[in-house]
């Protein structure tokens, strides 16, 4: 017998898969309202090449730690250290590199492995004596914006050397042709365009498209319900041309920043890890039962640790990130920033009770929330009403998510 959804009217079927896919769908429309939106009020200047490179070196430490933040938060917990233990980090490299002079590739190991050590340590607590990770992250934010006072006594500690700094603030070279990029510039109307910046987003651009036709036929191939043709043209057609404006905005200024090659082989690994992996399938399998995953065989106590020594280890890649924009290391470095990376995971669509989300959502709930942040300062708007603005976003998030969940019980 025939499925109903199957026999049911075209129309019919595109509006139940939307129905069914609003949170995914949902998202990508909000980040593309609220672009245009301040593209509008700030008179063009929200997508100024300048803008968008500032935009992402000034969210890029929010993005790391909002993948790692996804993946706790899909396990069915919480870390509120997250901010701290950045701030940490950074105070951390600066004592190493301008006070004992420690070479900057050492001093990143260090910090790298601190954070692991961190997040293991809290991890151990949650995973193996089952106290709740709120009251555990909680103590871990307390603790280690004490250790960062203690450890800078109460001052900023700086600058850092030139080859510090490139971290966060430097671009990746163009190997072309000084030649290529001068011709592309005079067809473009531009003084110069670096070829290796646009030739990345055409490329990403056509190995998205390309991966989404390989899924959809296997889709095919195996009876899988697959997304209305329509919306998969639409889709793939905004992320593409989306894709293709952001790198040449970016090409006619000054090119791919170092660390927006971070995040993206960032993404990538841990889209990967969690959407094509065993150890995803569990990931998801204990935040969505921790129980029913136990009696299965799984783990659950490993994934749970595993995933709070992740996500020390990406605060502390965040910390090196940030100190390196920075150029210097203060007392209050990172503080309230774990407010921003859980927004950014929920807002991305992360449920609540665990089990729910993906890593791309939690990018662009975080470039969301970096677009809020920086269209609101572009109209002068003060950082009372910013705040106030970023809660009632944030609530609506989990609104949406609960109500979700209601129409499908």
């Amino acid at each position: 017998m025939a499925d109903a959804t199957e026999t049911a009217p075209t129309g019919q079927r595109m509006l139940d898969y939307l129905s069914n896919h609003l949170r995914e769908y949902g998202l990508l429309v909000a980040l593309i309202v609220v672009m245009v939106f301040f593209q509008i009020t700030t008179n063009g200047t929200l997508l100024r090449p300048v803008n968008l490179t500032n935009l992402l070196l000034q969210n890029s430490y929010i993005v790391i730690m909002a993948l790692g933040m996804l993946i706790v938060i899909v396990a069915g917990h919480i870390d509120l250290s997250v901010g701290s233990v950045m701030g940490f980090v950074g105070a951390l490299a600066a004592v190493l590199i301008v006070t004992m002079d420690v070479p900057i590739i050492v001093t990143c190991a260090i910090c790298i492995v601190m954070g692991g050590m961190i997040g293991a340590a809290q991890g151990y607590w949650i995973a193996y004596w089952r106290i709740p990770s709120f009251i555990v992250t909680l103590a871990g934010m307390l603790v280690f914006r004490g250790l960062s006072l203690w450890l800078l006594q109460g001052q900023s500690l700086g600058p850092f050397p030139r080859e510090f700094q490139v971290i966060s603030t430097g671009f990746i070279a163009d190997p072309f042709p000084a030649g290529w990029g001068q011709a592309l510039a005079g067809m473009f109307g531009e003084r110069n365009i670096n070829v290796l910046a646009l030739l990345t987003g055409i490329v990403a651009a056509a190995l998205i498209v390309w991966l989404g036709v390989k899924k959809r036929i296997a889709n095919r191939v195996y009876n899988v319900p697959e997304e209305p043709f329509a919306f998969f043209v639409l889709r793939n057609a905004v992320v593409v041309v989306a894709l293709v404006f952001v790198t040449y905005k970016l090409a006619s200024f000054r090119g791919l920043p170092n660390v927006l090659l971070t995040m993206g082989i960032l993404t990538i690994f841990y889209a990967f890890i969690t959407e094509k992996t065993v150890l995803g399938r569990q990931l998801y399998a204990v935040g969505g039962n921790e129980k029913a995953a136990k009696l299965s065989g799984i783990k659950t106590e490993r994934l749970t640790f595993m995933a709070f020594v992740n996500m020390g280890v990406l605060a502390a890649i965040a910390g090196l990130v940030f100190a390196a924009r920075l150029n210097t290391a203060t007392p209050r470095a990172g503080f309230a920033l774990e407010l921003d990376v859980i927004a950014a995971a929920f807002i991305g669509g992360a449920s609540m009770s665990g089990g729910v989300g993906r890593i791309v959502g939690a990018v662009v709930g975080a470039l969301l929330m970096g677009v809020l942040n920086n269209g609101m300062s572009i109209m002068g708007i003060g950082i009372d009403y910013q705040q106030m603005i970023k809660g009632l976003v944030l609530l609506a998030a989990v609104i949406f998510d609960v109500y979700n969940k209601s129409k499908k019980a």
